[in-house]
């Protein structure tokens, strides 16, 4: 079985012990960890000498950015990204919102405009002067990639990625399962008798994302036909000449979306071309936006548990580099839900 998430080291070394592992050592919350770390007066002595003890058994370092969030030196954690409208980004900053706010953090957002260096240059430099608060990435995208490998050594870092990481990048990275995800999903339409499947294809990092690879791994393993990918950028616009396209294709029977805003686009241009969904074509999206279940077909679509990403991503900001998230923070796995937009292909 592959893993539902993913989580790259750049020390690929087994975890250190983190603050939460000295807090259940000796006893207490983490927040009285902190205190004692940090030198409160508001700690008795008997209390701070258990969590010293602790420490001095598991060879604890405090982590910088920890530390210094304690210490009042940064109350916020800065969250870098291109977008704050589009599904997954949004519900990844959401996440670390609800993290954040549950630790008594507040969070600040700087928008990166596009991935030409003067842009990555300001947004690194902007992120570099806010202190030691710590930096969390959402790189689904080149602009994001780019800031994230440019940061300095000294400001601590964590990013939300494509799965698989970033190629070639030395910082910690959290991601979800997409490769199997789409994998399943393929699969899932195969086993109801179309022939082969078709990819509608948003933006990607790395020009060919982990939702591309499992697409083509399902085709390949099952020994079909493989299509010609059909990219399309962030606009329903470009994802409805792309159904236009397929529409005007009878051979096509099936339809994989890279995400659910352009498998409605898709859905728009096979209807003003009179082809039924699912009855002469199936369409299944990635993310399961909150409504598709109440599309008319309902979509059948990968569920993907972006909130609980960004909630890992701000766990591990706060952990020891080199840690796991600590327990509760690792997200859901994606899964396919199946609804009333795929079917088997029409014998006609």
């Amino acid at each position: 079985m592959r893993p539902s998430s993913g989580r790259l080291d750049r020390r690929q070394r087994e975890a250190v012990p983190s603050i939460r592992d000295v807090a259940a050592t000796a006893g207490v919350s983490y927040q009285t960890v902190s205190r004692v770390l940090n030198e409160s007066p508001r700690v008795r002595p008997d209390t701070r000498r258990l969590v010293l003890d602790a420490i001095d058994r598991l060879g604890y370092r405090p982590n910088r950015a920890a530390r210094a969030l304690g210490l009042g030196r940064a109350n916020a954690v800065t969250v870098v990204t291109s977008d704050t409208m589009l599904y997954g980004y949004a519900s990844t900053l959401r996440g670390i919102e609800e993290a954040a706010r549950q630790t008594g953090m507040a969070v600040g957002v700087r928008v990166v405009e596009s991935d030409r260096p003067a842009d990555v240059r300001q947004t690194v430099e902007h992120v570099s002067d806010q202190g030691a608060g710590g930096v969390v990435v959402i790189a689904f995208d080149a602009a994001g990639a780019q800031v994230l490998r440019e940061l300095p050594a000294g400001v601590s870092a964590v990013a939300a990625t494509e799965a698989g990481g970033i190629p070639g990048c030395e910082r910690t990275m959290i991601f979800l399962d997409e490769r199997q995800a789409a994998a399943d999903a393929t699969r899932h339409l195969l086993s109801l008798g179309h022939r082969t499947v078709h990819h509608v294809a948003i933006p990607s990092e790395t020009g060919r994302s982990a939702r591309q690879v499992g697409w083509r791994d399902a085709l390949e393993s099952a020994g079909v036909a493989v299509p010609e990918i059909l990219p399309v950028d962030w606009s329903p616009g470009s994802a409805y000449t792309a159904g236009r396209r397929l529409a005007a294709d009878r051979d096509v029977t099936a339809v994989l979306c890279g995400n659910d805003d352009a498998a409605l686009a898709v859905r728009r241009a096979l209807y003003e071309a009179g082809r039924d969904v699912p009855g002469d074509v199936s369409v299944v999206g990635f993310d399961d936006v909150p409504g598709v279940a109440y599309w008319t077909p309902a979509l059948t679509t990968v569920r993907m548990d972006f909130v609980g990403l960004g909630r890992a991503c701000l766990a591990a900001l706060l952990d020891e580099p080199g840690g796991d998230p600590r327990p509760g923070a690792a997200p859901e796995a994606p899964r396919l839900v199946v609804r009333e937009s795929s079917a088997p292909p029409s014998r006609g």
